[in-house]
């Protein structure tokens, strides 16, 4: 019999709040933490066709940090870092009476060190004088930065992976450690999802691709409207979120308290475009099948879902297709929630955060609303969706994560009954 999984610790840090307990508040009461870009110095916003974005504010490394493991790292791994010891905090682990080899760190995330990478690269081409790189450039923007940080930070000598596959790297994060767990290499992973890519070259790249809401730039927090017949392209986000899973043997015999079991998993590639899904759903919905079966459940048995729901008019449409399609005439009865709505797209980050937010709706009953569902489209109806908070006993519940490259994942969720 495999090793079940379970999640003993969570962290965050988003543009609604740094720490679970003010993030949870503000998702459940819907408030937005989208608000307008002011400049990219030296580049006005004049430039860009959007400028609104999921801003972390006022934040600064050495509130939450002691030495200097923030200081040695880009602002993505930073929030990381920051997850992370929230995360270990919460769950009650003492690292110094863990086996160092039997805790792994699995990090997410889709850019890396983006802002110390434009910042050097700019100064290189401006000033031409290569001498002046900063020396700690290569290391700071590898993707596997924070991953390598938080192993230092907490003495944690397990496996230590980054895994990067656009917008569903740490829902694959999640995935990953619990096979990691299951197969006994570990009893303890640190999982988290970070990115930080609010830069001048990021925002502009997605701005060419035309794949940012640009109609609410006077009105930044109706932007991010997923499932809404007004929807015009997602916003961007930053943050990190942190779980901490744990082998339900080893939880148990340090008598952790649980927050849920992480029961199933599923990685699939559509293998047709790289930054538009398969417009059948069938796809999305093999994935989520696939994660089902990976737990021991049916469809019939799901509760919730924190769905995708980037606010882009061919992906919201798929998602609700694909749901349409494995859960047939349960698919209305589903509560199903968008957690980007509040937040803004986090990318890399996106698949730890709505997995804290589906851990949160098992282990509270409650699941947070979805900002700006005004106008539903009748392309993405769902009768579980909704702009209040909803009261539930879940038991179930799934997190979808898609990313450029035709790369899916799905995550099942389950309340722990004992």
């Amino acid at each position: 019999m495999r090793e079940r999984v379970v999640v003993t610790g969570l962290g965050v840090v988003s543009p609604i709040g740094i720490g679970v307990g003010d993030f949870w508040k503000a998702a459940l009461a819907g408030q937005s933490g989208i608000s307008a870009i002011t400049s990219f110095e030296p580049f006005l916003m004049d430039g860009y066709r959007s400028k609104v974005a999921g801003q972390v504010r006022d934040f600064a490394v050495e509130r939450f940090l002691d030495g200097n493991h923030g200081e040695r790292v880009d602002r993505y791994a930073q929030f990381a870092l920051v997850a992370a010891k929230e995360a270990l905090a919460d769950s009650g682990l003492r690292m110094a009476k863990e086996n160092p080899h039997r805790v792994g760190v699995i990090v997410g995330a889709g850019m890396g060190g983006m802002v110390m990478g434009e910042r050097e690269i700019t100064q290189l081409y401006q000033q031409q004088k290569p001498h002046r790189v900063h020396p700690n450039f290569i290391p700071t923007i590898t993707l596997n930065s924070a991953s390598g940080i938080i192993a230092m930070a907490y003495g944690a000598k397990g496996p230590n992976l980054t895994i990067s596959t656009a917008c569903s790297s740490s829902a694959h994060a999640l995935g990953q450690a619990l096979h990691c767990i299951r197969e006994g290499r570990a009893d303890v992973v640190i999982a988290v999802g970070a990115d930080a890519s609010i830069t001048p070259l990021v925002f502009a790249g997605f701005c060419s691709l035309r794949a940012l809401s640009s109609k609410y730039n006077d009105d930044p927090q109706k932007a991010s409207r997923p499932f809404d017949r007004l929807r015009d392209g997602f916003v961007m986000g930053e943050g990190a979120g942190t779980l901490i899973l744990e082998s339900a043997s080893h939880a148990k015999k340090r008598k952790a308290r649980i927050y849920a079991e992480i029961s199933g998993y599923a990685a699939t590639s559509e293998a047709y475009h790289m930054v538009i899904p398969r417009e059948d759903g069938l796809e999305v919905a093999n994935t989520m099948k696939l994660a089902l079966a990976d737990a021991g459940l049916t469809p019939a048995q799901v509760d919730y879902i924190n769905a995708h729901a980037t606010s882009t008019t061919i992906g919201d449409a798929v998602e609700v297709k694909a749901i349409r399609q494995l859960f047939k005439s349960r698919a209305d009865k589903i509560a199903i929630s968008a957690t980007k709505s509040l937040i803004g797209h986090t990318l890399g980050a996106a698949g730890a955060i709505g997995g804290i937010a589906s851990v949160m709706a098992l282990y509270t009953g409650k699941i947070h609303p979805t900002a700006n569902y005004d106008d539903p489209d009748p392309a993405c109806s769902l009768g579980g969706l909704s702009r209040s908070a909803q009261e539930r006993r879940v038991k179930v519940a799934m997190l979808n994560a898609f990313g450029f490259g035709s790369n899916n994942a799905a995550v099942v969720f389950r309340r722990c009954e004992t």
